[in-house]
């Protein structure tokens, strides 16, 4: 299956519209606040770190190549050809490549994996924006990406940040400038049980090796200038526990 037209949709529309500078999208906070942080959980579980990264659903690609600096081949990938567009402008070192990618399309991710073979993957707050027929097949994908030797380290809203999200696009002002294009494009983050990630995980042959909680980290600020920080939980993953 592939992801609906509507949802695509919403992020090419969410993409076009965005502005090239860093920090200016809701989510796009600085490597080292976020894959900085990740990175640090992730590389213990690392049992192959010659493999490519894929960096999924990389939007504008930040991270991407805070990423590049650290493995020997990065690829970063989105289902927005606008986001990719934004990545390669602002990767003018060449440090990683880019590639349209529906990671919920089985023809998609295994012509991926043909090309780079086995790969350790990055997700950032990606499951929890599909609908909820995709979250499925977006976790097979990984796990085929993955394949034996990769890791996956995945971090998604908990169920705790929706009231947060709410609060705050339900305030007397308005939502804060960052948040009001995600909810004017109809990309309002769905709600993701706790449970539900590892069971997805589960359910495509990954077996999760280490998890935990920790705030995911923005770009956008309250009124009072304190930083957004939704509360959100990581799992390290792989086809085996060895």
């Amino acid at each position: 299956m592939s992801v609906t037209s509507r949802y695509r949709g919403a992020w090419e529309g969410f993409w076009r519209e965005a502005p090239d500078e860093q920090g200016a999208v809701f989510w796009d906070a600085e490597p080292a606040l976020t894959a900085g942080v990740h990175l640090a959980l992730f590389e213990p579980y690392v049992t192959f770190h010659g493999l490519p990264l894929v960096d999924l659903g990389c939007g504008n690609g930040t991270q991407t190549r805070f990423l590049a600096d650290r493995f020997p081949r990065v690829v970063g990938t989105d289902i927005s050809a606008a986001a990719l567009d934004h990545a390669r402008h602002a990767d003018t070192a060449g440090q990683a490549t880019y590639q349209l990618l529906d990671a919920s399309e089985k023809s998609e991710v295994q012509r991926l994996h043909a090309e780079l073979g086995d790969a350790n993957v990055y997700m950032r707050g990606v499951l929890h924006q599909c609908e909820p027929e995709d979250r499925q097949p977006l976790v097979d994908g990984i796990a085929t990406l993955v394949g034996e030797r990769g890791r996956v380290f995945l971090v998604e809203l908990s169920e705790a940040a929706r009231p947060v999200l709410m609060e705050l696009a339900q305030g007397a002002d308005g939502p804060p400038a960052k948040l009001a294009p995600i909810l004017r494009h109809g990309i309002a983050p769905g709600e993701v049980s706790d449970e539900s990630v590892p069971d997805h995980l589960g359910a495509a042959g990954l077996t999760v090796l280490a998890s935990g909680e920790l705030p995911l980290v923005t770009a956008e600020y309250t009124a009072v200038g304190t930083r957004i920080e939704l509360p959100s939980k990581w799992l390290v993953a792989g086809r085996t526990a060895g």
